[in-house]
């Protein structure tokens, strides 16, 4: 019902940064809820940055200052945008919205994210 195609993951040095980008098959004024969540091996799959309908952003402390979420509906996509990598921040991150029809949430398939000297 809800496509989400992401992309720009890769690998970044220290101090670098990465901007990830989420593809939505339908127009973010859908989704009720937008975010992303990372997962590091043998480790919970934790929520990092979120953006409402209301325009409302949230982040995990741990991204805070460094991350930003934003959406364009020109483009049905939502962004994050990550400066100061850290080594950290290595992890699958993935794309999550929830749509306001419904409440149902739907999951991108997750891009690789590795900060490494």
């Amino acid at each position: 019902q809800v496509q989400l195609v992401e992309s720009g993951g890769g690998l970044a040095q220290p101090g670098g940064s990465l901007r990830l980008s989420c593809a939505t098959s339908r127009s973010i004024f859908n989704f009720d809820f937008m975010g992303w969540y990372r997962q590091a091996p043998e480790k919970q799959r934790e929520l990092i940055a979120a953006i409402r309908s209301s325009g409302t952003t949230n982040y995990a402390d741990s991204v805070k200052g460094r991350f930003t979420i934003s959406k364009d509906n020109a483009k049905n996509t939502v962004y994050l945008q990550m400066l100061s990598l850290k080594p950290e921040d290595t992890a699958v991150y993935y794309c999550n919205v929830v749509t306001a029809w419904s409440g149902r949430d739907y999951w991108g398939q997750g891009t690789q994210v590795t900060v490494s000297s």
